[in-house]
């Protein structure tokens, strides 16, 4: 009877373990009608999909008054995105934890700032705890004046997901600049500007930039090489044909907007601009924690910066040529020069320790892979259970043995 007993609470306390609370932002706010445009906003914006994914976050929830103010300023939906997802910091705070701020003010990195279209730290949001219960909020390129304070909690998932009201959206010059619209985007100026020259050089000439263009609107992901990965690639590629250059070029985009919380969460297969019927073209997107790594049947790039983040188009800046298994063997790879070293991402010296690093420039390169590592990452399940989860399953599983065997 007590095998029988532990046998059923170890089951318990696994099942427990090994699930992850899930939540969905758009059901918590559909609960509450008053925060009804601020929810068809992150539904419009795809910021939902983004907070959805992720885990430990909060969100600050603006009535349909205080949207109605924001919306009176007549911002396009690029901007607007910017603006909330000011609103929305990577880190977990309840209402509980809002008060018990110590020295009074903490800074905290945001969704904007993790963007890449925040200006230096434009992209922190100051928590000021006032006492007597009340609570500021205030960007960083803010005056320093606090215009926005807590109402009250929403909803609370501890220690995952915290839904709070605040009064009026945070005031932001570098959140509510003007945004152009994806058409108008110069791919080739942003990439020369932000250290993939050599690259925009390339696609400049080529008969691979027309297919950029003409899917920027309905979504394109570009991974643009470093300048100094183009110069050490050069050899190989002045030895391709024409035709192989242009889909080479057309490899390292793909037709769909991917943000940087889609690629971490959405570990597989990923077709490109180069895909068409028998050529593949594909690579696997592999993410362990905040890295993010592309791995083609030949080898391994991690994107070690984003250039710009305007939803439905995205650029991500690599320390590796992209190597399709069309055009290249594994060999290939192996007198490829020394991929680009990311820099980590400067921090503020007042931001709240733990909170989460928002630069995505932090991922190591990787050597070449060989097919085997290639499937076993198109394999994983992205929507399965953390590692931690599976080995406290296993050593709980181990302790139930233990017991049948008594």
């Amino acid at each position: 009877m007590n095998n029988l007993f532990f046998l059923f609470f170890f089951l318990f306390l696994a099942s427990a373990a090994a699930s992850v609370p899930a939540h969905n932002i758009t059901r918590m706010l559909a609960k509450h009608p008053g925060f009804s445009t601020f929810n068809h906003y992150l539904s419009l914006t795809h910021l939902a999909e983004e907070i959805n994914r992720r885990q430990t976050i909060t969100v600050l929830a603006l009535d349909n008054a205080a949207m109605s103010s924001l919306l009176d300023k007549h911002l396009s939906l690029p901007t607007i995105k910017n603006v909330l997802s000011l609103h929305v910091l990577v880190d977990y705070f309840g209402a509980k934890k809002l008060h018990q701020i110590n020295n009074s003010t903490t800074l905290v990195s945001s969704m904007f700032q993790a963007t890449g279209s925040a200006s230096g730290t434009a992209g922190y949001v100051n928590i000021t705890n006032l006492k007597a219960g009340k609570v500021g909020f205030a960007a960083e390129d803010n005056d320093g004046s606090l215009h926005s304070f807590y109402v009250k909690s929403v909803q609370e998932m501890p220690y995952y997901i915290s839904v709070l009201q605040i009064s009026a959206a945070i005031s932001s010059a570098d959140a509510e600049a003007p945004t152009a619209a994806p058409s108008a985007i110069d791919l080739i100026s942003i990439m020369s500007k932000q250290g993939c020259k050599a690259f925009a050089d390339l696609l400049r000439g080529s008969k691979a930039l027309p297919a950029f263009k003409e899917n920027v609107d309905g979504g394109l992901t570009v991974f643009c090489p470093t300048d100094s990965a183009i110069s050490g690639f050069a050899p190989k590629y002045k030895n391709l044909t024409e035709a192989q250059k242009v889909s080479l070029l057309l490899y390292h985009a793909t037709p769909v907007y991917e943000s940087l919380q889609m690629l971490k969460s959405s570990n597989g297969i990923m077709n490109t601009l180069a895909t068409e019927g028998a050529n593949k073209y594909d690579f696997t997107v592999k993410s362990e924690g905040e890295d993010v790594s592309l791995k083609t049947k030949v080898n391994t790039a991690s994107i070690v910066g984003t250039l710009i983040d305007q939803d439905p188009f995205v650029a991500y800046k690599i320390n590796r040529v992209l190597m399709p298994r069309e055009l290249f063997k594994a060999s290939d790879a192996l007198d490829q020069a020394p991929a680009e070293s990311p820099k980590p991402a400067k921090k503020k010296k007042n931001a709240k320790k733990g909170s989460e690093d928002s630069d995505a420039a932090d991922a190591p390169a990787d050597g070449p892979s060989d097919d085997s590592e290639d499937q076993k990452a198109a394999d994983q399940d992205s929507n399965g259970v953390s590692g931690l989860h599976v080995r406290l399953v296993m050593v709980l599983f181990g302790l139930i043995m233990g017991f049948l065997v008594l």
